[in-house]
């Protein structure tokens, strides 16, 4: 892949999430979703730039702000929105809802809606990895609120004893719901030194430039690879929308409309196209045609709703319990 094509590519992946969850988002309020849907409107480069340095045997795993990891693993839009309206056709059977996405296919070993609950199946299969001697990796995506929990030190503990080729990358939006992480953690604490003092390889990554990021990602991808170890990245970003649904919560006054305005200017997405056509790797033109073109695709796999109906009760046990 040429650095064009590459950073097209980036900026692709990144538009698409948000395309996607902005269609979810306008949709949600006609109470056809069965689910609740927690969006990462602000958060995709996170996902998009590791996911794109994944390679196709390396395995991902989630918690439940899961949408654009699933996407940034090969996830089929189709299958996702069908998942959220309760459809056969989901990627989970329609059963798992927005929380419970899977794609084993891709690699992508399913994301779950207790925090810290994927921490140790990630871990489990990393060590699977290092007894058959393969040399892939697993990425294991979290909030910040995961490290308040017992199963995170147990895992990354085992992990970092067994030099397993784990990556942990911690989404730090300062928030576990309404609570800003100054209320739950020591003051000047810093996680991916937490994460450090239990011996993690630690790096502190800022999302802002999303090409970077890439780089990043790709070059310690690479190097687990070859040489396995436990990683942990620290990554702060910002969700643009309420902990949990398609609303503004900033009315709630838990957090600010200056730091939302704040981090809004610094758009990763926003960036990344001015990149583009500031570098004339693209011109507007250009990009216009590819987000129209993203944008007719992200339509046309939600009006493929329209053509699906609804299991019935009675298929509950064929769709949970292989036979």
């Amino acid at each position: 892949m040429t650095k064009k094509s590459s950073l097209k590519k980036i900026y692709e992946i990144q538009k698409k999430i948000r395309l996607v969850e902005e269609k979810i988002a306008s949709n949600y309020i006609k109470n056809k979703m069965r689910c609740p849907t927690h969006l990462s409107i602000g958060q995709e480069a996170v996902a998009a730039t590791s996911g794109l340095a994944l390679q196709e045997n390396d395995i991902s795993i989630s918690y439940h702000r899961s949408h654009a990891h699933f996407l940034a693993k090969g996830g089929s839009t189709k299958k996702l929105f069908a998942e959220l309206h309760g459809f056969e056709e989901g990627c989970s059977k329609g059963i798992g809802g927005s929380m419970h996405l899977v794609d084993l296919k891709n690699n992508f070993y399913g994301s779950t809606a207790i925090v810290s609950n994927s921490i140790p199946i990630g871990v489990g299969l990393a060590y699977s990895i290092k007894l058959a001697k393969k040399k892939n990796l697993v990425c294991i995506y979290i909030g910040d609120a995961a490290v308040e929990e017992g199963v995170f030190f147990e895992s990354i503990n085992f992990s970092i004893l067994k030099k397993l080729p784990v990556v942990f990358i911690c989404e730090n939006n300062f928030y576990s719901v309404y609570t800003h992480i100054k209320d739950r953690q020591p003051k000047n604490r810093k996680i991916f030194k937490l994460a450090a003092a239990m011996g993690a390889v630690s790096h502190f990554y800022k999302q802002d430039n999303p090409f970077k990021l890439h780089q990043k990602f790709d070059q310690l991808f690479k190097k687990i690879r070859r040489q396995p170890m436990t990683h942990f990245i620290e990554i702060e970003t910002f969700r643009h929308l309420e902990h949990c649904g398609p609303n503004d919560d900033t009315p709630l006054g838990y957090r600010s409309l200056h730091d939302l305005k704040k981090w809004k200017k610094k758009d990763p997405l926003i960036f990344s196209r001015e990149y583009l056509t500031k570098n004339r790797l693209l011109n507007n033109r250009q990009i216009e045609t590819l987000d129209k073109k993203i944008n007719n695709d992200v339509d046309k796999d939600f009006r493929f709703l329209s053509k699906l109906k609804k299991p019935k009760f009675k298929d509950i046990s064929r769709l949970v319990y292989k036979r």
